[in-house]
């Protein structure tokens, strides 16, 4: 309910359904909801809410929405909130449930289009919390193309457990150290009801915190949204703003394909490279750039990593976590320093209808803070990102460099066609130094579902080899995995990739400096086995994940459907 209408001419797309006697129903159900005269005659902005019970990550955002629907209105538009789904990555994480993760991505973007769409929304704001919420409301951002303003649920904020921070990625790699004996019961007991405080997503630089970082760095959300924790007050006073914020966008003309410019993605990538971001980014920028129908490939991640300093000491591979950053001056103190330094586009517009340099303008430099480095003393020359090919992966396979020291590995094959039985064989000790794990058909066809690896790399760090065991997958990782891990390798072994031809003991090579990945075999001997291979049989032959099998592309294009 409202006042007075806001501006009908705004109305670009609601008017569709809100004018002439030919739309009297469509009046007649929308006033049953409560509307009056003024709220039929103003603009129309969807607000998609993705709370969930399942997840800390989204369980406090319903509270969010309201402020969000009361910006809306402040600004003289008629708000609608509907629901999509959520599934928690951190929950279903070595399971089967896994599967499940990256393909609630696709249901998410879907599902916010085919409600905005059918309803005529003039604008939209989505509220989100979980890893695959952020990616999946940015597609359907790009395809809509109407004035949008994406708000992140924020970061939970870490635990305390023997005099010390911890969060969940100390809880999966403590599961390690429990299996060798490192750690009692009674400590792993303490730490599960400690190590996650309350509600907000995983507090690291995992992919929850590096999606925020990128969307913020892409210009689709408010400044400071990244890294405000779910429970700061600052947080709902950001929702109502972005509520008023998608009004202004409305009134300007701005719209997301306006913001998400080639320019606009180079930047993003570079602030995932200088804080050591999670390889799922890969993934999202990715399927998020064909959305919006920019060209980006995955070499143009190595690129950028290779011109960008690694800046910001950040958890899985530093010491810090997001609601540290949030104190040191937050996210733009990493786009200042880079901006600064000629390393990113100042150009760029963003959902303020300012350009990313006007949003830094009044941004000082915090010298006192310890979190994020200067560019010209970084933690490291290069960025985070690496893109390895070679006879092993054709396309690309995707690692993280931050946080560990191995920079070349050349060792005996360890090969499993599931992510359980890698995980019981670290889990029994059977995995020893200098091996490289393989496990394969867990790519986005094979899995299907290209499931997340965090259960089998955090166990390998818990036993104490973090640094003398490589695992390359066809399926994904984690952000809060760390160490030699090499993931998206593509194509993947449910297509007849290279990954498919191994067998135990061939002698892998992961060669970080020359960007190659490759197995001490000749074409010949690859193709002679990929001729000769038999396939498991999927699980899956009917439902949502059968479905995505057919339809999903390559990890190397982002593993998108459409």
């Amino acid at each position: 309910m409202q006042d007075r209408p806001g501006p009908t001419n705004l109305k670009h797309r609601s008017r569709e359904i809100t004018t002439g006697p030919a739309r009297t129903p469509a009046r007649a159900m929308l006033r049953a909801t409560g509307l009056d005269d003024a709220a039929l005659h103003s603009p129309f902005i969807g607000v998609a809410n993705l709370a969930s019970d399942v997840t800390p990550c989204n369980v406090h955002l319903s509270r969010l929405t309201t402020r969000v629907k009361q910006g809306v209105r402040v600004a003289r538009g008629t708000p609608f909130e509907f629901g999509t789904i959520t599934v928690s990555d951190g929950i279903s994480m070595g399971t089967e449930g896994m599967k499940a993760s990256l393909v609630s991505r696709e249901v998410i973007a879907d599902s916010i289009e085919l409600v905005s769409m059918a309803e005529w929304f003039d604008g939209l704001v989505a509220v989100a919390g979980c890893d695959k919420n952020m990616p999946g409301c940015l597609m359907a951002m790009a395809r809509l193309n109407i004035p949008s303003v994406f708000v992140y649920g924020g970061t939970i904020m870490p635990g305390r457990f023997q005099g010390r921070d911890v969060n969940i990625q100390d809880v999966f790699e403590a599961v390690g150290a429990h299996s060798r004996g490192a750690m009692s019961d009674a400590e792993l007991d303490e730490l599960e009801r400690v190590a996650c405080p309350g509600e907000g997503s995983c507090a690291g630089f995992f992919t929850a915190n590096t999606m925020s970082s990128a969307i913020e760095a892409l210009g689709m959300a408010l400044p400071g949204d990244a890294s405000i924790p779910a429970v700061d007050t600052r947080k709902p006073e950001e929702c109502q703003q972005s509520g008023e914020a998608v009004l202004r966008m409305l009134e300007m003309g701005i719209t997301p394909r306006d913001i998400l410019t080639r320019k606009a993605f180079e930047n993003a990538i570079a602030v995932v490279s200088a804080i050591g971001g999670s390889t799922n980014a890969v993934l999202h920028l990715l399927a998020i750039s064909r959305e919006a129908e920019v060209e980006l490939d995955i070499d143009d991640f190595d690129y950028i990593s290779r011109q960008t300093p690694y800046i910001a000491d950040m958890r899985p591979g530093g010491k810090y976590v997001m609601a540290d950053l949030d104190q040191a001056g937050g996210l733009s103190q990493v786009m200042k320093r880079l901006l600064d330094a000629g390393l990113m586009h100042g150009d760029t517009m963003t959902v303020t209808g300012k350009t990313l340099r006007e949003n830094l303008e009044g941004v000082e430099e915090n010298h006192e803070q310890k979190v994020v480095f200067p560019v010209s003393s970084p933690l490291s020359d290069t960025g985070s990102l690496v893109i390895l090919k070679g006879n092993l992966a054709p396309e690309g396979g995707v690692i993280k460099i931050a946080g560990h020291a191995m920079s070349y590995h050349n060792g005996p094959a360890r090969v499993f066609d599931r992510e359980q039985d890698a995980f019981e064989a670290v889990r029994r000790s059977e995995i020893k130094a200098g091996d490289v794990v393989v496990i394969r058909y867990e790519g986005p066809k094979g899995g299907p579902g290209m499931r997340e690896m965090l259960a089998v790399t955090a166990a390998i760090v818990g036993q104490g080899l973090g640094d003398d065991v490589a695992l390359i997958t066809d399926g994904r990782f984690s952000g809060a995995t760390r160490g030699p891990m090499v993931g998206h390798i593509a194509p993947e072994a449910a297509v007849g990739g290279p990954i498919a031809a191994l067998r135990d003991g061939d002698m892998i090579t992961m060669d970080i400096p020359n960007r190659k990945l490759e197995v001490a075999l000749t074409d010949e001997d690859l193709q002679a086995r990929l001729r000769e291979r038999v396939a498991p049989v999927s699980s899956h032959t009917t439902g949502a994940l059968a479905k995505y099998a057919k339809l999903v592309s390559s990890a190397s294009e982002g593993a998108v459907t459409g």
